[in-house]
Order: structure tokens, then C-alpha cells, then sequence
């Protein structure tokens, strides 16, 4: 099922995001607050939706306040957008994902990440029981559902089959657009990529029993990252350090507290009406926050899982250049544990 008029540039973050405008998240009166350090206007990929719920709770919470940051949110229409709106001066920070990072490397843009959001990636492959897809390999000679052909399906969807040997020329890719599940159950593609919070939502309106295979199982590559100019980490290292801890704190607060994290999702998320979806979507969050290395603190990245999927985009001709991940991540600024 093709989407005639879907624009081939607009990924998954596209389809989910709006027209960017700065939205300033007011502070409530009754958090104790740091001495002010000043202003973090966050770059995000997306709406206010509930996977951000931790942000979007400031004005109950006092997070980033209470560490001295006014927090501004700046929607965005995908990870490439999070980064354009940093580099054109209206955001201090990106929130963005590893392929919009390395594309922008590949064009020469000056960037440092400096904490891994989500270490664990979110992205998968679903098929019906009756298809028999158990490993990557099966899908060879298969039709395959993917977002768009610019989205992180498709781009996670090929890093996946890299890991076994296969090419894109090998499986039969099929724009579904968002509603991807709806093909899959009529039989019009074999599986689909999507993700963890999609197959969520799918399974809650009935898609059934699936076989679902994790990219991360075969490259756990991280799903977002904050990400600043070059410029900006040397201006403002104390600011954005103290940002971190309030982002950490945030997402502390919401791994230990999923369920008023709902109940707040349905006060400043655009998508919040359901609590239960709010809460299943909230705990999937949680999960890919989490680092991949035992022990360490939230915000830590995997270095050489994030040089492999640089090497990856390179093998797979999305970028060009060769990136050395030591050189553009910074991993001084994460709060200790």
C-alpha cells in the first residue's frame, strides 16, 4: 500500500511531528529553584507527546528548574529538523537521532553528542505467525513495510540486514505510511518495520500474535541523542551540564513513577487522552533509557555499538565520509549515577 501524495523526505519523526514553533514550558511557582544559569531551548523531533513526558512535566516537576535552567521546547517535524532548527540559532540543543547526526557530520556540520537518550533501540520487525519470519534471514525475496523511505524503519530495517549479509536489493521495501499494520493483516506485505511504541498501539487495536525481531539484537545502535554545536559545548559547558542533571533527573522521576507520568500525559501531551496507552508507551520509553552496560548512569553512551552503526551508514552508502565516533561524543557533561 503505497501513499501517493506522502512526500518521499518525511520519515516516521516527520509523519509524527508539526510545524516547529517555540513553546516556552512555564515554571511552576512552587518548585525551589537553583540561582538561575539561563535559558536551554531544546530542539525536539516531535509534538508534545507522551513518550516526552518527562519534558513536557516541567511546569508540575521543576526538574531543570531546580538546577537553575528555564526550559524552552521548540516541536520539530524529525530528528533532521531537531538539528536544523539548532544550527539556524533558534535552539541550544538537538534532540535528535544517530542517522540525522551522522548525516549532518557527512556534510561538514560541527556537532557534539553529549547524552545518549535512549541507548537501547526501539526499532523492529513484525510478521504474522503464519509467515514463519523467525531471523532476518527469512526475510530474503520478501515484501517488507517501512514508513517512509527516508524513516528510521527503513533505516534500522537495512542496518538489521547488514548484520546477516543482505542488501535492500534482496527484500521488496513497500511505503506503508504510519498505518503499517493494517497491509501487514490483509496479507499485502510479509512484515513490517516499525517500532517498539507502534507494534504498542498495534497490539492494543488488535493485530494479534506476531514474530517480532529487535534490531537491537543485531546492532544496538541508540535511538535519540542530545546533540550541540561544537561552539556551543565550549560557551556554555556549565549550562548545559546542569541542563543534564535536570534531564536526568526527569527521567529518573518517570522510570520510578510511570503512572503519574500517565496521569501528567494527559495533561500536556497532544496524544494523551489514554491513559493506558500513555502508561504502555511510558514504560517502553523507560526500558530503551536504560544503558546498555550494567552500572552505568543514565545518559551513557556505547561507544563502540555507536562507531559500528557509523560504519554501518557508511557500508550502506548513507553517509560518505568515515566518522570517528571518539571524536564527535562527549561524554564529560553526564551526571554521575
Amino acid at each position: 500500500m503505497h501513499i501517493p501524495n506522502q512526500p518521499p523526505y518525511l520519515s516516521r519523526r516527520s509523519l509524527l511531528g508539526a510545524t516547529a514553533g517555540l513553546v516556552g514550558l512555564a515554571l511552576a511557582s512552587h518548585v525551589r529553584a537553583a540561582p538561575a544559569q539561563g535559558k536551554i531551548r531544546l530542539a525536539g523531533w516531535s509534538k508534545p507527546i507522551s513518550e516526552i513526558t518527562n519534558i513536557l512535566a516541567e511546569p508540575d516537576k521543576g526538574f531543570f528548574k531546580a538546577q537553575g535552567v528555564e526550559l524552552a521546547y521548540l516541536p520539530g517535524t524529525g530528528g533532521g529538523d531537531a538539528i536544523r532548527n539548532m544550527l539556524s540559532g533558534q535552539a541550544d540543543v538537538a534532540f535528535t537521532d544517530p542517522g540525522s547526526f551522522f548525516m549532518a557530520l557527512d556534510k561538514g556540520e560541527k556537532l557534539i553528542a553529549i547524552y545518549d537518550i535512549y541507548p537501547q533501540n526501539v526499532f523492529n520487525v513484525v510478521s504474522l505467525k503464519s509467515k514463519g519470519i523467525h531471523k532476518p534471514a527469512d526475510l530474503k525475496g520478501k515484501k517488507i513495510g517501512v514508513y517512509s523511505l527516508s524513516s528510521g524503519t527503513r533505516q534500522n530495517l537495512l542496518m538489521m540486514l547488514h548484520q546477516v549479509g543482505l542488501k535492500e536489493s534482496d527484500v521488496n521495501i513497500v511505503v506503508t505510511g504510519l498505518l503499517n499494520f493494517a497491509p501487514l493483516i490483509q496479507g499485502q506485505i510479509d512484515a513490517t518495520a516499525a517500532t517498539d511504541t507502534g507494534l504498542a498501539v498495534g497490539r492494543r487495536k488488535g493485530l494479534g500474535e506476531v514474530d517480532v525481531m529487535q534490531v537491537r539484537d543485531y546492532l544496538n545502535i541508540p535511538s535519540d541523542m542530545f546533540v550541540v554545536r561544537e561552539d556551543t559545548l565550549h560557551k556554555t559547558k556549565s549550562l548545559l551540564r546542569s541542563f543534564l542533571k535536570g534531564y536526568r533527573d526527569s527521567a529518573a522521576w518517570m522510570i520510578a513513577n510511570p503512572e503519574e507520568a500517565a496521569i501528567l500525559a494527559g495533561k500536556y501531551a497532544i496524544d494523551g487522552t489514554q491513559r493506558d496507552i500513555n502508561l504502555d508507551v511510558i514504560r517502553l520509553r523507560n526500558a530503551s533509557a536504560q544503558p546498555t552496560q550494567a552500572g552505568k548512569p543514565l545518559g551513557s553512551f556505547d561507544l563502540p555499538a555507536l562507531q559500528k552503526g557509523a560504519d554501518t551508514y557508511r557500508a550502506l552508502g548513507m553517509v560518505q565520509k568515515q566518522i570517528k565516533i571518539s571524536d564527535v561524543v562527549d561524554t564529560t557533561l553526564i551526571p554521575r549515577a
